[in-house]
């Protein structure tokens, strides 16, 4: 399919129902006018103090002005200094009619709450948690899925300046005490279990072990997802600690008070705790979630995702704009693929958001939602977690719906939102980004660290945004976060991806920096090959990786997880040689191809790419891959047990 294609142009009486097309009439109110999103942008990047000050008076996120930027640096930037907020006070500043939260399981049956009931727990959550002794900068730690605890459990946090931590039930013990030992926590409000695939997996050991492990806790509230009404012994049941009727009460807080501490992936040492405050979230989502994905009043809102990933703290990120989140908590892919679409359909969801290797799953299939579906609410999808293939945004259109706004985004959890993403008022292009988002002033560096157009670089932002991290938990002297995102480019965030910021404004992300194959002085992104091997049908999965050769000489190495009943034979290498050849260049055809039984990934779904290739490379895997990060850790055997054996062999 080819790059760059034309397959969605927004109609004027769409653009015109747009939040952007909103935003952009009351700049021009103001004295604002631009032709076009990107005089926008450059406008947004260039006067931070005028972008970020507008959004703060769109969205009415306070009755008074404070200086915008009182420190304009990184790391280090002052944001709103003076100004108190409190992100849970933005959820409930309206009264709002009807459902809040639209919740499935695997487990159990459909669940609503309004938008009364989720502010009455929320209250009695909150009182129940001052009961135990949490009060502001405390931390309570959760495992929980996502479902309607979790959403109410974050905001009884944020209610009274407590910090919230989660970590998704399918982390086994070892990787959430890495966690939370980090943080100190004084409450763990944690499920007995939760279904997946059709098997249930019980985790009441796992919380014995979690809960031994944190000797700073004081309390331990126990949500049932299946058995008894309090499953764990020793602790408070949820319906207890929700059972009273104490309205919420909203602590005013500074701009930067810690609201939550998202995680790093952690496979390569202790994962790194990231601190977010109230104020640079409650900004950047009010921007993100309402222009940028369009999240209107009374839209149904859906992402499919774990409290794991900060995807999830995306989608509540709705409920700041009157939205009804929808959750699912199970898999994506049972009893068969079909099971989201029938939940898009069922709750009529406006707007639905996923991970691109389920999308992609979906095209290779040949699934055909519209073909059974309504999809009526449906007006767009959005993608991330990689890049979303050329093929992917194809079949979007041939099967999903044609009339269809097709968002892809990356960005990371380090910022809890994108940097690059969708407009509604932009035409989608097959397998690009449509946009820099606002107010993030995103370069592709090249090797002398020049900014470029046209071709790959080192994707950096150059400006501050106000959701960068406050810093790392326990990082006392901010050693670790200038190492994490400064060290490359003194004052300048490098995020480790490759991307192409095209002529016409769009953008393409290669995959990881740390992870190029360069072959002849040229270098390409590991998406490019992973494109091409993934669109043989024979192969299901697959993982590249550039290791040393003989006289110094790199040599690509291809691992393929093929297909069930499928045979890595010499035809099968064949088609996939062939394949690469004809879709990228003969230099990237791999060296050698394996046949593997899986491809490690982490526990929110990425490739654990540059881990593998440290351990083909004969380092110790306890050293380097942090088992209990991994979402299948047998899967890193495999590759163990080749190190030293590959990219040496004769071609």
């Amino acid at each position: 399919m080819p790059q760059g294609r034309l397959l969605w142009q927004p109609e004027s009486g769409y653009v015109r129902r747009t939040n952007m097309h909103a935003y952009a009439k009351w700049l021009e109110s103001r004295g604002l006018g631009f032709d076009s999103y990107d005089e926008i942008w450059k406008w947004s990047v260039e006067d931070l103090e005028g972008f970020w000050g507008s959004i703060w008076k769109y969205f009415e996120l306070a009755d008074a002005d404070y200086p915008v930027l009182a420190e304009r640096k990184m790391p280090g930037a002052r944001w709103f200094e003076g100004s108190e907020v409190n992100f849970a006070e933005r959820v409930f500043h309206k009264h709002r009619e009807g459902v809040a939260i639209i919740a499935k399981s695997e487990k159990r049956s459909e669940r609503t709450l309004t938008w009364q009931e989720l502010e009455k727990k929320v209250g009695a959550l909150a009182a129940s948690l001052k009961e135990m002794g949490v009060g502001q900068g405390d931390r309570v730690a959760a495992y929980l899925p996502n479902a309607p605890e979790a959403v109410v459990a974050l905001l009884a946090c944020a209610s009274i300046g407590a910090i919230w931590s989660c970590c998704s039930p399918d982390f086994g013990a070892p990787a959430v005490v890495d966690r939370f030992s980090q943080i100190q926590p004084k409450v763990l409000i944690a499920t007995d279990g939760y279904g997946y695939g059709g098997k249930w997996f019980d985790r009441t050991e796992a919380v014995a072990a979690i809960s031994g492990s944190l000797p700073t806790l004081k309390k331990v509230v126990g949500v049932a997802a299946r058995s008894t009404s309090n499953p764990l012994p020793g602790s408070v049941s949820w319906d207890d600690a929700v059972a009273g009727a104490a309205r919420p009460e909203f602590e005013s807080l500074p701009f930067d008070h810690p609201l939550w501490i998202l995680y790093s992936s952690g496979t390569t040492g202790l994962p790194k705790p990231i601190v977010h405050g109230h104020g640079g979230i409650l900004v950047e989502l009010s921007k993100a979630v309402s222009l940028h994905s369009d999240i209107r009043e009374q839209d149904r809102f859906f992402w499919f995702t774990t409290t794991g990933w900060m995807m999830w703290n995306y989608l509540v990120g709705g409920l700041l704009h009157g939205a009804s989140l929808v959750l699912y908590n199970g898999s994506p892919s049972y009893p068969d693929l079909d099971a989201l679409w029938d939940l898009v359909d069922r709750t009529e969801t406006a707007y639905m958001g996923g991970s691109a290797p389920y999308f992609a799953s979906c095209a290779k299939a040949g699934l055909q939602p519209k073909s059974s579906r309504g999809l009526k609410k449906l007006r767009g999808i959005g993608s991330t977690g990689s890049p979303l293939s050329p093929e992917t945004f194809e079949w979007a259109y041939a099967g999903v719906k044609e009339n269809l706004w097709l968002a892809s985004m990356s960005g990371g959890t380090d910022v809890c939102t994108a940097f690059v993403g969708g407009s509604p008022t932009l035409p989608v292009y097959s397998g690009e980004i449509q946009c820099r988002c606002l107010g993030a002033k995103v370069e592709a560096y090249d090797e002398s660290g020049a900014p470029v157009v046209g071709q790959v670089g080192e994707l950096v932002v150059t400006e501050p945004l106000p959701s960068m991290p406050l810093y790392l938990w326990g990082d006392s002297d901010g050693s670790r976060y200038a190492e994490s995102y400064f060290a490359m480019y003194p004052g300048v965030w490098r995020h480790g991806d490759w991307i192409e910021i095209t002529r016409r404004g769009t953008c393409i992300i290669f995959g990881r920096s740390d992870a190029t194959i360069k072959r002849l002085g040229v270098r390409i992104g590991t998406s490019e090959i992973y494109r091409a091997v993934e669109a043989v049908p024979e192969v299901s999965d697959s993982l590249a990786v550039d290791l040393p050769g003989e006289g110094g000489s790199g040599r690509l190495v291809l691992f393929v997880a093929l297909a069930k009943g499928e045979k890595l034979d010499q035809e099968l290498e064949a088609k996939i040689r062939a394949k690469v050849r004809s879709d990228l260049s003969p230099r990237y055809v791999p060296d050698e191809i394996i046949e593997a039984p899986s491809v490690p990934r982490t526990l929110n779904g990425k490739k654990l790419e540059v881990p593998t290739k440290r351990v083909l490379m004969g380092e110790d895997p306890s050293k380097v891959v942090n088992r209990d990060s991994v979402a299948d850790p047998a899967s890193m055997d495999f590759y163990a047990g080749l190190a030293g054996k590959v990219g040496r062999r004769a071609a």
